[in-house]
């Protein structure tokens, strides 16, 4: 049976050179990253406040991606991009999907823990 993750560690592996415990140390950073992101992104946009929503989308799309959140990655990327360009309408949809995988993958990596 082939589970369907929503993230990649692949990367990750790569990036720790094999150190389980480094990459388990990278895990903790991250899970506790990711509702930092979630609460700034929704605060954000919710106050309207573009350019601290761009630099956001832009921090979490670097942090997302060395997990292998590759969607996650180009959905914050746009959001970064649109912001910056101010155009804003399809935003909402875009920031609910971001927020929905970062949500998913938190509580599969804390299972990990």
């Amino acid at each position: 049976m082939i589970e369907n993750k929503p993230y990649d560690l692949s990367e990750l592996d790569r990036f720790a050179f094999g150190d389980e415990d480094f990459k388990k140390e990278l895990i903790n950073i991250f899970t506790e990253q990711l509702p930092e992101f979630i609460v700034n992104i929704n605060r954000y946009f919710e106050n309207e406040e573009w350019e601290s929503l761009a630099r956001e989308a832009h921090t979490a799309k670097s942090s997302v991606l060395i997990f292998g959140m590759h969607n996650t990655g180009k959905v914050l990327k746009e959001i970064q991009k649109l912001t910056e360009e101010k155009s804003f309408s399809t935003l909402p949809d875009l920031i609910k999907s971001a927020v929905a995988d970062m949500n998913l993958v938190l509580e599969h990596l804390k299972n990990l823990s």
